[in-house]
């Protein structure tokens, strides 16, 4: 009852979400080519949609990678700093005026990658000293690189020029807004390169979800499959805040969310994880829309007033 309930009401604002923005849009011009209407529903508003579903379905699959990986209910790409990583990278490039396009890649989402495995390869790096002090040491790993990360955006504030500035503020906020659909679609590939990965490697992930001696003795290579993941999420993550700016606790909440309304292991749990975290984000952006609002409400705001609190509720429960 409460899984319908929930997915009836994730649905319905979903499917909200490309009627709702400053104008209003006339259901019988929609499908007339040459109406403003027509522009706007399928320039602006399905291609945020697709942005927001697929987002929110990467995001979710990261939280769900790295809870499996480290076998610690509070382990996302936000709380381990590989999204404020990928954050310092992207705005590194806003400020050396890199938002140009090479070969077909944006630089912005190179630099976004590489903000994002440097996170990585620090983390785990940093790791080899506290091997023996379990996941708790590796979170509060996670956020001293958070905040250092912070302490250096600020620093690219302080030597941007106002319109840089600007820019960089604006994007830490996290957006959805596109227009066409070169970047949903961007971010619909590497969401199903990393739903695609986990389904294939899920049987590993199972064991590896266990321990990693568990996963030694059946013949996984604990090491090189760690690596290997933890690098496919990093080039998917870097691309996606590189395009969104970073948005937070949507890895955190909805794999909990998905494990509760499921009753099933952890790794039959990928793709409703991708489709609860897709249709969330989508309803949080039709939130941040709703009609009495004076302007658009930035999603990484909506998402943190509901993460927030989440967060602090797993921590008190202790799981």
């Amino acid at each position: 009852m409460i899984k319908a309930l929930t997915l009836i009401v994730l649905v319905a604002l979903t499917l909200t979400s490309p009627f709702l923005g400053a104008m209003e849009i006339d259901f019988s011009q929609i499908w007339q080519q040459a109406s403003l209407d027509h522009q706007i529903f399928f320039e602006l508003r399905v291609p945020r949609l697709l942005l927001a579903f697929f987002s929110g379905a990467l995001l979710s699959l990261g939280g769900w990678l790295f809870q499996t990986l480290f076998r610690n209910a509070l382990m996302t790409p936000f709380t381990l700093g590989v999204s404020g990583g990928a954050v310092l990278g992207t705005g590194l490039a806003v400020v050396l005026g890199l938002n140009t396009v090479v070969a077909g890649v944006a630089l912005t989402a190179l630099f976004g990658f590489g903000g994002a495995l440097l996170s990585v390869v620090l983390l785990l790096w940093l790791s080899r000293y506290i091997i023996h002090r379990g996941t708790s040491s590796l979170l509060l790993l996670g956020i001293a690189l958070s905040f250092f990360f912070s302490a250096a955006l600020m620093v690219l504030f302080s030597l941007a020029s106002a319109i840089q500035s600007h820019a960089i503020l604006h994007y830490t906020m996290g957006s959805l807004s596109t227009m066409g659909y070169t970047q949903a679609l961007t971010v619909a590939v590497m969401s199903m390169m990393l739903l695609g990965t986990l389904y294939i490697k899920r049987f590993e992930l199972a064991l590896l979800g266990i321990n990693d001696e568990h996963a030694r003795l059946k013949g996984v290579d604990t090491k090189k499959l760690t690596y290997f993941l933890l690098l496919v999420s990093s080039l998917a993550i870097g691309v996606l805040i590189s395009i969104t700016g970073p948005i937070g606790f949507i890895g955190l909440i909805i794999p909990h969310v998905v494990r509760k309304l499921y009753a099933k292991a952890n790794h039959h749990l990928i793709i409703p994880t991708a489709i609860f975290g897709g249709l969330f984000l989508s309803a949080c952006d039709t939130l941040s829309r709703l009609p009495q609002l004076q302007s658009e409400i930035p999603i990484g705001i909506v998402t943190a007033f509901i993460g927030g609190p989440f967060f602090i509720y797993l921590i008190i429960k202790g799981k």
